[in-house]
């Protein structure tokens, strides 16, 4: 394995935003396409977007007086999604444990507005509440587009607890709000369960078909393979490791393979990468063909404390994902396969660390400027990291693929008729 150099990480830190309380790894999620919301422990939500200020755009976080939530409130977990069209506006989930001072009692809180022309402003959202008191602590919410029945894609609710099952939240449209729906109704595969779901993650792999995943206290690891339409469970997989799961996460990767006229194409496969408390991250390779029987680890990555959270993305614009981890040990660590094996060797490369001041507890990936260009938003314990691109290596890149395909265009006079270079042409100009 290659040292790891420090200065390999693309980003530098734009900015940093101090939360007035610690939030948890359930804490940050996106809310549209360009904001964010993280909430605290004591009851507060952020909302961190750039806005244009004095002819700059700058970073803002302000809190949302979000409706019954009662100020001594320990907010456990926040998500938000729009939803499937045809529908529209933003509808946002917060659970929290209110203390009465008898008993602590949990609540799923749903915030949607319906009025014409505020489905999406965030302010009134948060003064439409519905309130739902829970008869179990909750831990992640999770969102997830799904098939109901022959009607259109609706996008759903799934709340883990401690009474070891999955909770579905489902809007009504008839009655204008979200209720509790039997979950083996639409997610079968989520029945019956090991353990308390410490983390979900749902991917689907084409029309038909879904992978489902979930990651137990007690260490074990589920994975099913469902007919959506069913929905039919058609293959179920388990596997134990030896401490609590902090993430499983589902991702495609392209694969190169031969095909029968002997030209180099492209397969994707689906894999499986898991986290826990105490041991290795691993990834479970084409899960569909071998199941959680083809495992690679992640070498180092029990070397910085629990790792916390995950993310895949292409970091670096070469059409390969990277494996970002983040640990308690405040390091955030990037895999990759290495460029002369590809993806379809069983090797990850530790290629670079980064180090913060307090440890890293959610990671998203998103374009909070509207330039076209994401960033990566960090949640620690003490607040919001958001890194950026260096623009002058993005800049480099750019012009160096511009070159690129304008040494292979055809003359002035003739039209182009390369199918491939108009593709990367147009790839250039959406990542840029």
């Amino acid at each position: 394995m290659l040292p790891v150099k420090k200065d390999l990480c693309p980003f530098v830190e734009d900015s940093f935003s101090r939360f007035p309380s610690q939030s948890n790894i359930y804490g940050l999620c996106q809310a549209g396409e360009q904001e964010l919301l993280a909430a605290t422990l004591k009851g507060k939500v952020v909302c961190f977007r750039y806005q244009d200020v004095q002819k700059k755009i700058r970073p803002v976080a302000k809190e949302i007086q979000f409706t019954y939530i009662p100020v001594d409130a320990e907010i456990v977990s926040i998500d938000a999604f729009n939803k499937s069209a045809p529908k529209r506006g933003l509808v946002v989930g917060v659970t929290f444990i209110k203390d009465s001072g008898d008993k602590a009692t949990p609540f799923l809180n749903i915030y949607c507005d319906y009025e014409p022309g505020s489905e999406f402003n965030l302010e009134s959202i948060a003064q439409s509440c519905l309130n739902l008191e829970l008869q179990f602590t909750p831990f992640q919410l999770y969102h997830t587009e799904v098939h109901c029945g022959d009607g259109p894609k609706e996008t759903v609710f799934l709340l883990s607890g401690h009474d070891q099952c999955i909770h579905l939240y489902k809007e009504n449209a008839s009655l204008h709000q979200f209720e509790e729906q039997p979950v083996e109704k639409l997610f079968p595969e989520l029945q019956e369960l090991p353990s308390n779901v410490l983390w979900l993650d749902v991917l689907s792999i084409d029309e038909n078909h879904r992978l489902t995943a979930f990651g137990c206290q007690n260490g074990s690891v589920g994975l099913s393979l469902v007919n959506q339409k069913g929905p039919d469970i058609l293959q179920n997989w388990r596997v134990q490791h030896d401490s609590p799961i902090s993430t499983v996460l589902l991702f495609p990767l392209p694969q190169q393979h031969q095909n029968t006229d002997t030209n180099n194409s492209q397969k994707e496969t689906f894999n499986l990468l898991v986290t826990s408390a105490i041991e290795m991250a691993v990834v479970y390779r084409d899960v569909e063909q071998y199941g959680l029987s083809r495992q690679l680890c992640l070498a180092e990555s029990d070397q910085c404390d629990a790792v916390l959270c995950a993310l895949v993305v292409d970091l670096d614009f070469d059409g390969q994902h990277e494996l970002l981890l983040g640990t308690y040990g405040q390091d955030l660590l990037c895999y990759k396969f290495p460029p002369s094996m590809g993806v379809s060797e069983d090797k990850l490369q530790l290629l670079w660390r980064r180090s913060f001041k307090s440890p890293l507890l959610s990671l998203i990936y998103l374009d909070l400027t509207g330039d076209g260009l994401r960033e990566l938003a960090v949640l620690t314990l003490k607040g919001l990291h958001i890194l950026q691109h260096s623009l002058s290596s993005t800049a480099d890149l750019v012009l160096q693929r511009l070159a690129s395909l304008v040494s292979r265009l055809p003359s002035t006079d003739q039209p182009i008729k390369n199918e491939e270079t108009e593709q990367e042409l147009i790839s250039i100009s959406n990542e840029s």
